[in-house]
């Protein structure tokens, strides 16, 4: 029953989020904030993970085919699907879901335990729309965070299999072009805003409606973490069976 009513407690909190908006002039600043927050402040760590798995996905690649039979471009073949198609869009928003999720959660969370949210509704303003919206808004820009990951974690690729000596860079090259279908990518970014809008209302949720202290604050945020996790993994499954099922 109680994952019901947080079903019903998160419907109820995304239709609210878009009634009585903010003044653009407001609106606009808020943005701006959690763009600079929730993405530029993001992306170090995002090519960090990204160079490292894609060099780590080239090498364990390159170990498991020692067959001369199979050809070397295969290598960039591999890393190049495993990257576009899941790596990026998934991996990295799980990563996203703690780093960015844990910080929406702590924030708002410590807004409704010092009472500034109850101050900005005896304001008359929907303090829904007023934290919430921004960080959606913010978060359509994510896509551009995950077309980097792609870029870096194929050029980690190509650094580890041709430094490593597994392959040639012309190998490397020719793989990873070998069969291209852009609907991939399309698929990709598809994905991406929806887990960016995932990221951005499951925590929001988890702070805004937090009972408590600041000892609670920090289990909304463990809390935030797992469901936003879980229901990004679902979301996963589900799309890749309506966008590459058929």
């Amino acid at each position: 029953m109680k994952y019901l009513a947080d079903i019903g407690g998160y419907a109820l909190m995304v239709i609210e989020l878009f009634k009585k908006p903010t003044k653009w002039r407001i609106m606009r600043t808020l943005i701006l904030k959690e763009i600079d927050e929730l993405i530029y402040g993001s992306l170090g760590i995002i090519i960090f993970i990204s160079f490292f798995i894609g060099a780590v996905v080239t090498i364990q690649t390159a170990l498991n085919l020692t067959s001369p039979l199979i050809p070397k471009s295969l290598i960039g073949f591999a890393t190049r699907q495993s990257i576009i198609l899941e790596f990026a869009p998934t991996f990295v928003s799980i990563i996203m879901a703690g780093k960015v999720g844990s910080y929406i959660t702590s924030s708002i969370g410590t807004m409704r335990v010092t009472e500034q949210i109850d101050a900005l509704e005896v304001m008359g303003v929907n303090a829904l729309n007023y934290l919430v919206f921004p960080k959606i808004i913010a978060m359509l820009f994510y896509p551009f965070a995950i077309a980097m990951s792609m870029y870096v974690g194929i050029f980690g690729g190509w650094m580890a299999g041709v430094f490593s000596g597994f392959l040639t860079s012309a190998d490397f090259i020719a793989g990873i072009t070998e069969e291209f279908i852009p609907y991939h990518v399309t698929y990709a970014f598809i994905k991406t805003l929806i887990f960016s809008f995932i990221i951005a209302t499951i925590p929001s949720y988890h702070g805004f409606y937090m009972k408590g202290g600041a000892l609670e604050v920090g289990k909304a945020s463990t809390i935030a973490f797992v469901w936003t996790s879980v229901v990004i993994i679902i979301a996963n499954y589900i799309l890749t069976q309506l966008l590459l099922g058929s």
